[in-house]
């Protein structure tokens, strides 16, 4: 009760099935939830840029605006290939679909590859960059920047626990914020640096510089095609718009294509017209703020409105991944879990396993925005280019009205995109994009295995060519039994319903137990025959094991062996673990033990449950164990809490005097419960 009330606060009550239209959204809420990822890229796609530019001085950061440009028409020739994309898969055409469509099985399998860990990397990216703008705000929070960013991967999936149309209102109001402070930056910044020379940016002196070449550029253009990441979300979540869905879905993409060019050149041109360069401590963007602003309210409300979106841009592969995840399992190539709706009416599962994946990816890489950055094109430029190619193979083969047009764009587009992804493969090859060149593979290894294995499944499971199995004529009953307890009466009342021919079970590796139980099996074992089994190892397993085997050879396979267990379940989940499991371990060794033909052993649970507030029987109450009291309860809990919060603050680094201030509650703590406990050692 308490875990399910917790739930429904957290996420809310239940909806009904029926409430799936109504949780459609707006262009407005769409452009939300569908285009933070590619918007919050220019809070540091120019920064990639330039971190690349400034290793060959002054006069390679001065290339920076026409890299931009570059990155600008390619991102509005992919725009408008999706725009068709939209409106020829209505139902949803994400790069998979399109391929997968269009041209075949396997580079549907590697679009879906790249997507997936496209979606992973732009949740550790966009959250790492957002905490990056927080610590640059507050420099002192630099160290806690993995936990910053682990907590708001928690909440963002928490949000979308809730339901599309709950997280897309939540996030409006940061989306439009970040719009609005960045547009106003870029407004006042270039008024201010209209007509005026550029600052020479200041760099450090003694640095070694790279010479300025194709190479470097081509890098600095690689790094700085990030700003594309997320084109292609709109065109996978087509069903969350309200109707006419597809309409409504190219015409915010066309918004936040409008929205990105324009972001993503005025800051570059503000970095090139103040001399602006990157450093360890603080963001592009945060120095932009600074330099047009000064360190007033506006400065933070930029920062404040840069670190939200790029927090919440985590939703749009929150909103993606799911919906992706789902559509592979229906067709098999995912885990089935994955398909199925949560009580919100969004796939839950998968909103969970992309935090589990993208929070260890932080952990790993120690929120450091640049060391996952590049990672992040390859599978973007791949899955671009797949869609595109997919969409002319499309037009090709339809030929429907206007097709020549579009297939000449999405053939653009496919082109273009297959360049930049070459590039970002050969410039990043040894910077990291080998590693998801390594994983597309893997991950289209593991979906071929679950989708051969249900086919495996569906083979064996089939009803063609099945026969009715003979009805069983006797019916062979085991009960296993390691003491005798009101546990076991029902067990054993249950049995003889099912068969005359029952028979217990015990394992003798105590003797004085065993003489025990034949005494109270006289009176309570309701004329069920005990049978000892002798174990001179102690084992309790196998003795049952080969007793079974026997029965199965002396059987007739007109007669079916079922295994009776007792069990009680105790109060508390916890008190599982003060008591053994045999009766677990027996019926997992049974599930897996495979028999020759179709001789399997039924095995039966009977449980009994156990009441916190139950007394036990007068005849068999011993001493009252000592109670624990709610004050000495209470302060052991805090106790245990502290003790993990210090362990915590030494392994992660936390300030002196957070340590010493969780060490000293720990001490007080220790000596309150020490107090607790003599003072009830005297009134007992």
């Amino acid at each position: 009760m308490i875990r399910t009330a917790l739930k429904r606060a957290l996420i809310g009550p239940p909806l009904a099935t029926t409430q799936l239209i109504h949780e459609r959204i707006s262009k407005l809420k769409g452009l939300a939830v569908f285009s933070s990822d590619a918007l919050s890229s220019t809070a540091y796609a120019t920064e990639e840029i330039l971190i690349v530019l400034v290793m060959a001085g002054a006069a390679a950061v001065g290339l920076a605006l026409p890299v931009a440009i570059a990155i600008s028409a390619v991102l509005a020739i992919v725009a408008f290939s999706y725009y068709q994309t939209i409106h020829a898969y209505p139902s949803g055409g994400g790069a998979y679909i399109v391929a997968h469509d269009n041209l075949g099985v396997w580079p549907g399998l590697v679009a879906a590859a790249a997507l997936l860990i496209d979606y992973v990397l732009t949740v550790s990216v966009s959250v790492a960059a957002g905490i990056a703008a927080v610590t640059s705000a507050v420099p002192t929070l630099f160290h806690m920047r993995v936990s910053l960013a682990l907590l708001a991967i928690a909440l963002v999936a928490m949000i979308n626990l809730r339901g599309v149309r709950e997280s897309a209102t939540i996030f409006a109001a940061p989306t439009y914020l970040f719009i609005g402070a960045l547009g106003l930056t870029v407004i006042a910044g270039t008024a201010r640096a209209f007509g005026q020379p550029p600052v020479p940016p200041h760099l450090a002196s003694g640095q070694s510089l790279a010479p300025i070449s194709l190479w470097l550029i081509l890098r600095a253009y690689a790094s700085g095609s990030a700003a594309m990441t997320g084109v292609e979300a709109i065109s996978n979540g087509i069903p969350a718009f309200r109707p006419p869905e597809a309409r409504n879905a190219g015409i915010t993409l066309i918004w936040m294509a409008g929205i990105l060019i324009v972001l993503f050149l005025g800051l570059t041109f503000l970095a090139h017209q103040l001399g602006i360069v990157p450093n360890d401590q603080e963001t592009v963007v945060s120095q932009i703020a600074r330099a047009i602003f000064g360190t007033g309210p506006f400065y933070f409300l930029v920062q404040l409105s840069t670190a939200l979106i790029l927090i919440l841009a985590a939703n749009t592969s929150f909103a993606d991944f799911p919906r992706l995840a789902s559509i592979l399992a229906r067709d098999a190539f995912l885990p089935r879990a994955l398909a199925n709706l949560g009580d919100r009416l969004v796939f839950a599962n998968g909103i969970v396993v992309l935090a589990l994946l993208s929070g260890g990816l932080v952990y790993v890489f120690r929120a450091s925005t640049h060391a996952l950055i590049p990672l992040y094109a390859v599978g973007v430029f791949l899955s671009f280019t797949l869609s595109q190619a997919g969409m002319v193979k499309r037009w090709w083969t339809r030929r429907e009205h206007g097709w020549v047009r579009h297939m000449v764009i999405n053939g653009v587009g496919a082109t273009v995109t297959a360049i930049v992804l070459a590039v970002v493969v050969a410039t990043k090859f040894l910077h990291g994009a080998w590693i998801v060149l390594v994983l597309i593979p893997a991950n289209i290894w593991m979906m071929y295995r679950i989708q051969r294995h249900y086919q495996e499944v569906r083979n064996q499971l089939t009803l063609e060519g099945a026969q009715i199995p003979d009805p069983i004529r006797r019916h062979k009953v085991v009960i296993p039994v390691g003491d005798l307890h009101r546990g076991v009466l029902p067990a054993l009342r249950y049995a003889k319903s099912l068969s005359g021919d029952v028979v217990a079970v015990a394992v003798d590796i105590d003797p004085q137990r065993t003489r025990n139980l034949k005494e109270k099996w006289e009176r309570w074992g309701m004329g069920v025959p005990l049978r000892v089994l002798s174990s001179p190892y102690r084992s309790v397993l196998e003795p049952l094991l080969q007793f079974l085997d026997g029965l199965a050879w002396e059987t007739g396979f007109d007669q079916q062996i079922t295994v009776v267990l007792p069990e009680f379940v105790p109060a508390k989940w916890w008190h599982f673990f003060l008591h053994g499991q045999t009766a677990l371990l027996l019926k997992l060794t049974l599930y897996f033990r495979r028999r020759q033909g179709h001789r399997v052993t039924v095995v039966t649970d009977v449980p009994y449950y156990l009441s916190p507030a139950e007394e036990p029987a007068a005849a068999e109450a011993g001493p009252a164990p000592p109670r624990m009291s709610g004050p000495l309860a209470g302060v052991s809990a805090l106790f245990v809490v502290v003790g993990v919060l210090l362990a915590v603050a030494l392994m992660r680094g936390w300030p002196q005097v957070v340590v010493e201030g969780l060490g000293l509650s720990l001490v007080v703590l220790l000596a309150t419960l020490a107090f607790i406990v003599i003072i009830q050692s005297f009134l007992s």
